[in-house]
């Protein structure tokens, strides 16, 4: 995504100036974000591909704190032309940035039924509105501690989450039905605005727990920095890497106090998923950075360079399979669902690997959209 005052932008040397292994992750990211979010079957997935049930980290929980710590890095660089200190011009960028990214987000949880909705049941709340939230804060952070002072931020914001979860939840204060972070958004959007996917109404990315994913964003932030002052040397992995193990480490054992879960956000989710990121962006970094490999991941910039379009463009996608329909009466079926049966299925009898062959064609069809675009060097900010 590029910088420019323009939300399309053609750019000859768009990358000359970026951190192309940032970029790569990005890309990974997205991409894992569009496979996981988009199986052929829900009933049939791979362990690794889906989330948690509740208390614990799979790799598909790693996904949407990797992209929090990325959007964290490049406010480094972004909030760096504002010398990282507040003022109304600074203050007006972001804010302008969270409406569009908030809106967009409120958009497709509206897609395809604008009108004939009850919009009393409609969810606020969802993935691109807490990318949203949690940036906007992060960043008027940054602009108010100034630079030196964000790690401070960051530990008082977990340290903080941890308390209030512990003081203020129920007898079971980490459960579903005790946390506070329930109680928080019962009270301020109401049940009928709430996800209903854990049985009763409770939101993953609900309000309270945007907190501790700011502090996933201040990581990123904080990385970004130390990027910034050791360069393309190997300083710069090495740093990360270790950093990134400590806070491994740190997570793991808070997580025996704090249990790691994802839903919640916890403080030890935010350290072990925020080591973990820093680890794969070490990793990254020699390969591409150091070691100048780059024909392997072009792949993955198609969807770094417009990340949070093209996964907008997936959830779209996936709604228009999901809400056209084929056939009438007992036979009609969904789009997606004909795709699944007489196309993956055919291909594979073992029901989770049709249900993967659905999901790598998704991400097949976004990747060619967003190729029309890289080629063209069109990149969408949101």
């Amino acid at each position: 995504m590029t910088n420019g005052k323009n939300s399309v932008k053609h750019s000859s040397s768009a990358q000359t100036s970026r951190l192309m292994s940032l970029d790569i992750f990005r890309g990974i990211t997205v991409a894992f974000m569009i496979i996981v979010n988009n199986p052929g079957s829900w009933g049939h997935i791979y362990a690794p591909l889906e989330h948690s049930p509740w208390h614990g980290c799979t790799p598909t929980d790693l996904v949407f704190p990797s992209f929090l710590f990325i959007a964290g890095v490049a406010m480094y660089y972004s909030l760096k032309k504002f010398n990282f200190e507040f003022s109304r011009d600074a203050l007006f960028r972001i804010l302008r940035r969270v409406l569009l990214i908030f809106a967009t987000g409120t958009f497709l949880t509206i897609f395809p039924y604008f009108i004939h909705r009850d919009y009393s049941n409609l969810r606020i709340l969802g993935v691109l509105q807490r990318i949203a939230l949690a940036y906007g804060l992060g960043a008027i952070i940054i602009l108010l501690v100034r630079e030196k002072r964000v790690w401070i931020a960051t530990s008082v914001i977990l340290l903080g989450y941890w308390a209030i979860m512990y003081f203020f939840g129920g007898a079971d204060p980490y459960s579903l039905k005790d946390n506070f972070a329930l109680v928080v958004d019962r009270a301020v959007l109401g049940e009928g605005h709430m996800y209903k996917g854990f049985g009763i109404p409770f939101d993953p990315e609900g309000l309270l727990s945007t907190l501790p994913a700011t502090g996933t964003v201040l990581l990123g932030f904080i990385v970004g920095g130390l990027i910034n002052k050791n360069g393309r040397s190997w300083k710069t992995p090495i740093l990360l890497s270790g950093a990134g193990a400590v806070l491994v480490v740190a997570g793991i054992i808070w997580g025996l106090a704090f249990p790691i879960n994802k839903p919640l956000w916890t403080s030890s989710y935010v350290l072990y998923a925020g080591g973990i990121a820093m680890i794969i962006l070490a990793i990254v970094f020699i390969i591409v950075d150091i070691w100048d490999m780059k024909k392997w991941a072009g792949f993955f910039m198609v969807f770094g360079m417009n990340a949070l379009f093209t996964f907008f463009l997936a959830g779209i996608t996936a709604k228009e399979l999901a809400y056209n329909y084929i056939g009438t009466g007992d036979d009609k079926i969904t789009v997606g669902t004909w795709i699944y049966k007489n196309v993956c299925c055919n291909v594979f009898s073992e029901p989770k690997m049709s249900s993967l062959m659905f999901a790598l064609m998704m991400l097949t069809f976004i990747w060619l959209i967003g190729l029309i675009l890289y080629r063209k060097k069109i990149f969408i900010k949101l």
